[in-house]
């Protein structure tokens, strides 16, 4: 019999990141060989990755990734894009059979920019049309869901083990100067395609290990600004909550940080005056965006990449950089695979982003 101790428990999913701070773009085999060095911390039921910098021939377009559950779906899908876009270029996206992966959808990828017409009718700025417009699609055509709609970038998911999600989607005829990648151990949802992770809207994409106590309270203070919380996973609302608070509220990163994972108000009441105001406003005006219970996060973006622990630090981080590139990971070992002489490695304190950009390098 195995005492405790004696075998080895994970605190569930994996999360991996890799970024170049110079826009070196790097290799998709490259985040595959450090999540799937985590295997055990997923089950099989979903694994991801999200790539930026991945599509410079299209660059100053969106790239929608959708799943359809049929023809039906994917006509109805692209009638209502042919009437708001301007649709570049369309095809499958390409994949090849792997043995692990199976009953997919059709997985199809459009590369779009709004209708002058449209955008102008409907008075809003441009990602906001376009946001409007996926949401749209993920309520309202049954069966299609867009997955993937930032520019420069694509999010591939499935049910599987992430190597096995890499291996399916081809991604090591993909480079990009970010990468985050998810495995998968769910708990309160079933494994399905859509419920795979990273989840994003535009250019923000988020994977995560944890569990949100607050996802009831975070869901209906979101859904009053718009948002469609329609996979009942807390990972979608966190998604939902930093493209609100970032480029609906023009708040920073680290900002927004200081919303999701707020100091307590004995720790704001010890900061020095200017920063205990700009707390103190920031817990009061968002309350409900609190984000309570453990979780790791990494959120990608145009341009860069955060960690961030829930503040208690109940989820793993590690952070690692070498060179011209920042790593983080549930597991120090998961960094050490792809790069195993790093210049440092430390784990962030709790409710502390770690900030990486293209154009101010590191910010911790």
């Amino acid at each position: 019999m195995q005492r405790e101790g004696q075998v080895r428990i994970p605190a569930g999913c994996a999360i991996s990141g890799i970024f170049s701070k110079s826009g070196e773009r790097i290799a998709g085999d490259t985040i595959i060989q450090s999540i799937a060095n985590m295997h055990d911390r997923s089950n099989g039921l979903g694994g991801g990755f999200a790539g930026y910098g991945i599509y410079p021939e299209y660059k100053e377009l969106y790239a929608f990734h959708i799943f359809y559950d049929s023809d039906a779906a994917k006509d109805a899908c692209e009638a209502f894009l042919e009437h708001h876009f301007d649709v570049v270029n369309l095809s499958k996206i390409p994949h090849r059979k792997v043995k692990a992966i199976t009953d997919e959808p059709l997985i199809w990828r459009y590369f779009v920019t709004p209708l002058p017409s449209k955008l102008s009718s409907s008075q809003l700025e441009e990602r906001e049309f376009t946001a409007r417009c996926v949401i749209r699609i993920n309520t309202q055509i049954d069966g299609a869901y867009v997955f993937s709609s930032g520019k420069n970038m694509g999010v591939f998911k499935a049910v599987g083990f992430p190597e096995d999600v890499g291996a399916f989607y081809r991604l090591d005829e993909y480079a990009g100067y970010c990468w985050t990648a998810h495995g998968r151990y769910p708990t309160n949802t079933p494994g399905w395609w859509g419920g795979a992770h990273p989840f994003a809207l535009l250019d923000f994409s988020i994977v995560h290990n944890g569990e949100i106590s607050s996802y009831d309270a975070n869901r209906r203070y979101i859904e009053m600004f718009g948002y469609a919380c329609t996979l009942q996973t807390d990972t979608e609302v966190i998604t939902y909550i930093f493209d609100y608070l970032v480029r609906k509220q023009g708040l920073t990163l680290r900002e927004a940080a200081s919303v999701v994972a707020a100091p307590f108000w004995d720790t704001i009441a010890k900061k020095d005056t200017q920063m205990r105001e700009q707390l103190t406003y920031l817990r009061n005006a968002f309350a409900s965006l609190l984000v309570t219970g453990p979780f790791s996060i990494l959120l990608g973006f145009e341009g860069g990449m955060m960690a961030l622990n829930d503040r208690l630090k109940l989820r793993s981080m590690v952070i690692g950089e070498k060179d011209d590139r920042v790593y983080a990971a549930s597991e120090e070992s998961a960094i050490r695979i792809i790069e195993p002489n790093l210049d440092k490695v430390w784990s962030p304190e709790g409710g502390q982003p770690v900030i990486v950009t293209l154009d101010r390098g590191l910010e911790k």
